[in-house]
């Protein structure tokens, strides 16, 4: 059950994903607590779908969300939202937390596309994202946050990506937007105005031997190789459709 304490909801999502021979992937572990339920939908592949419903508004202040996915040797996994995550204010004046931890065994797939996340006025929000990864091991990432909704100004929006291959770091990032961040986050040096900004993290075996070639997608996008088999893109728009639209021609470029 979700926990709820004096300083917002606890709660915690689990996904085990294993190969399940010519049944495609199972999943052994498929739970959530109150605003957080994972969902599964149907395939036609061997790769195994689920959603992420959101019960329940937020993350509102003082609220904790973690996530937990792990994808084992063999199987084929991937996960959406069926919605956009809003932080929200809420009574409590503490921060919101939202964790997510997601590991690849070697030869598993893990494709994870979450809607956006909106940071609305006066919201405070402090997102982590941890990805470890196996040698052989494959992934698609997508991050998009959006700050604030349409004629808003944002809440305050922290956001970390770290990604470790065989133990080794090769990606770790960190932006902090809206009231009280740092100076120059909407500067030219930065989001240049933007309201809307996302990257994909993409892990393959092949690009250890044929690394990406550093280049630009689109007008507001760049592709850059990391130190391992891995490439992100980063890219930053006037909205979230447009985020998308830059986002989505970067992956069908990279095939």
């Amino acid at each position: 059950m979700d926990r709820v304490t004096a300083t917002g909801v606890r709660a915690t999502a689990r996904i085990v994903a294993e190969d399940g021979g010519r049944h495609g992937t199972s999943l052994p572990v498929l739970a959530g607590e109150g605003p957080l339920a994972p969902r599964r939908t149907r395939s036609e592949s061997e790769e195994a779908r689920i959603v992420l419903v959101g019960a329940m508004s937020g993350p509102l202040g003082g609220d904790h969300f973690t996530v937990e996915a792990h994808v084992c040797s063999g199987a084929r996994l991937r996960v959406g939202s069926a919605a956009a995550t809003i932080a929200l204010p809420g009574q409590s004046k503490g921060e919101a937390r939202y964790d997510v931890r997601l590991t690849v065994d070697d030869g598993g797939e893990l494709r994870w596309l979450p809607e956006q996340l909106i940071s609305a006025r006066g919201s405070d929000l402090h997102v982590t994202t941890r990805v470890d990864l196996a040698p052989t091991a494959r992934l698609v990432l997508r991050e998009e946050q959006v700050l604030g909704r349409a004629g808003e100004e944002p809440g305050r929006l922290t956001s970390r990506l770290a990604v470790r291959i065989a133990g080794r770091t090769v990606l770790d990032q960190e932006l902090s937007c809206g009231p009280g961040a740092p100076g120059g986050w909407d500067g030219p040096a930065v989001l240049g105005g933007h309201r809307a900004v996302g990257q994909l993290v993409l892990v393959r075996p092949e690009y250890a031997v044929q690394p990406v070639t550093p280049r630009t997608v689109g007008e507001k996008a760049a592709l850059v190789p990391l130190a391992g088999p891995a490439a992100l893109v980063t890219a930053a728009a006037p909205d979230a459709r447009l985020l998308r639209r830059t986002l989505d021609e970067a992956l069908a470029e990279l095939g």
